[in-house]
């Protein structure tokens, strides 16, 4: 009774959610994955049971109101995705962090995960993938984002592969990739790309479906405009 009171609890919260930020959900071999994008580079996943935050950030609207964290992942030293109050806001006692060992300089209670490892986690496969700029920068001779500092990731659930792109270029890392069911691509200039070189970026590894994400004011008809043609459905959605 009680963990069916729970369940129901739990049912309740996420048809919650949904009424605010419109969620999708994807079937897998072990259940349903519910992919909440709420804003900016801050995405919300449900799955087995457990609840994933991606870049949580505290410009979110009434984020503490949120599912509290299972695991929450981060992908840069940057503000808008390191943020301390916002890992707060949606943490609880058991939650566990991964993140860049540039990242744990400053989070210290994450676990750190280098480019190129991997970990498993409550039956998630984590793969942090590179995800840096080749020429964009500041000023001449500087990077908003060093090779080797941040993480996008791939997660492995239920035998669907997830793809979080982090801070990037269409880097050769990206193009690489291969059986991604669901991508999450980022474009805003100056800091990481715009819109067609993230469609190149994309048509590299052709996912079954791709979210434009953290894209400012960025053009998506462009990008969309770009994959035309290609088996892949573009999920557009108004979250800055």
């Amino acid at each position: 009774m009680v963990m069916l009171q729970m369940a129901r609890f739990f049912t309740l919260v996420l048809a919650l959610v949904a009424a605010t930020f419109a969620a999708d959900v994807e079937q897998t071999s072990s259940g349903d994955l519910t992919i909440t994008p709420i804003r900016h580079g801050t995405v919300m996943l449900d799955f087995e049971g457990k609840t994933w935050y991606i870049d949580p950030w505290s410009q979110v609207p009434n984020l503490a109101t949120l599912p509290k964290a299972d695991v929450i992942l981060i992908t840069d030293i940057h503000g808008d995705h390191m943020d301390p109050a916002a890992i707060a806001a949606v943490r609880k006692d058991s939650t566990v962090i991964i993140a860049p060992p540039a990242v744990v300089q400053t989070i210290t209670e994450a676990t750190a995960l280098s480019n190129g490892a991997s970990t498993t986690l409550h039956g998630v496969n984590i793969e942090a993938i590179p995800m840096y700029n080749l020429k964009r920068g500041p000023q001449p001779g500087t990077l908003f984002h060093d090779k080797g500092r941040g993480n996008g990731y791939v997660l492995t659930m239920g035998g669907k592969r997830v793809y979080f792109s982090g801070d990037t270029e269409a880097i050769d890392e990206m193009r690489a990739l291969r059986n991604i069911d669901i991508a999450f691509v980022c474009m805003n200039l100056p800091y990481t790309m715009p819109p067609e070189e993230a469609a190149e970026g994309v048509m590299g590894f052709h996912p079954t479906v791709v979210y434009p994400y953290h894209y400012r004011s960025s053009d998506l008809a462009i990008f969309s405009k770009a994959l035309e043609g290609h088996p892949i459905e573009i999920r557009l959605r108004e979250w800055y």
